[in-house]
């Protein structure tokens, strides 16, 4: 038998047709080779059925009557879209019962809205005419279609995987040398620390002045010597520096200490003197 010919098998019954017989049988039919297809051969209906579940919920099918038929959705033919929904609802009831729960209720929702339009229309109690029955269906409708469309300009977007591949390229990275990425905010940050580091590790050199307490104090007697007072701020030369200050007060101090000197005071906060000391001759 060829490998695409179609085989009929009886229930109940083994297989014992051959895999070829005289080159040209198609199949067995009751234990007799069957060489060609007779012409009343009658194929039921539901031999051969596809179901595809193309909606994505009942507001998609009730949304694809709708469009298919070029109905207003602001005016919607409830008996004849009910009619073609609920024979929907009946192809999937027989073959997925969960599947059909949610389009029955949503079949339900429509014989609703149909039977409340049957009815007389009321008037509120403000006055004003009772809401159309199928505006809250056509919202949801609306916003739907809206979500939809959406969602289909989301998908005709480029897609990694679909529409593209993310090219992989793997580069032993011992063959190649890699230098950082640096900018110049980098490198003003690291010459910012590297100044502040030279700044705590920076020397200062003092250097060494050699200053004689004896030969200062030998320069104030000299002095005093060619005046009879002379006073204490003048004895001092600030623009030679602290050291020497600092070490012709030594001095003077010393002089004091020897009784070579006398620094004398007139009166509180009045100007003090020095003066060689003296001894009644």
């Amino acid at each position: 038998m060829p490998p695409d010919a179609p085989e009929l098998k009886l229930a109940g019954q083994p297989d014992s047709t051959p895999d070829v017989i005289d080159g040209v049988a198609r199949a067995r039919l009751y234990g007799e080779p069957l060489f060609t297809l007779p012409n009343d051969l009658y194929i039921p209906p539901d031999a051969l059925e596809v179901f595809l579940e193309a909606f994505e919920g009942p507001l998609d099918l009730l949304l694809y009557l709708i469009r298919k038929q070029n109905f207003n959705i602001l005016d919607i033919p409830l008996a004849q879209v009910t009619h073609q929904y609920l024979d929907y609802v009946e192809q999937i009831r027989t073959h997925n019962l969960e599947l059909a729960a949610e389009y029955l209720l949503m079949a339900a929702m429509l014989i609703e809205i149909k039977s409340r339009m049957l009815l007389p229309v009321k008037k509120a109690d403000t006055g004003e005419e009772a809401e159309d029955p199928r505006a809250e269906l056509v919202r949801r409708l609306l916003e739907y279609e809206q979500m939809k469309l959406a969602a289909q300009q989301l998908d005709t977007l480029p897609q990694i995987g679909r529409d593209y591949v993310r090219a992989q390229v793997f580069i032993e990275q011992t063959m190649v040398t890699r230098w950082p990425d640096v900018n110049i905010v980098d490198l003003q940050s690291v010459w910012a620390d590297i100044l502040k580091r030279a700044k705590l590790t920076a020397h200062h050199t003092i250097s060494r002045e050699e200053l004689s307490v004896r030969e200062h104090m030998t320069g104030i007697l000299r002095r005093l010597q060619s005046a009879k007072f002379v006073e204490f701020a003048d004895l001092f030369d600030p623009s030679r520096g602290v050291p020497v200050v600092v070490v012709n007060f030594i001095a003077m101090l010393e002089l004091a200490k020897e009784t070579l000197i006398e620094i004398t005071q007139a009166e509180p906060y009045a100007p003090i003197y020095v003066r060689l000391a003296y001894s009644p001759t």
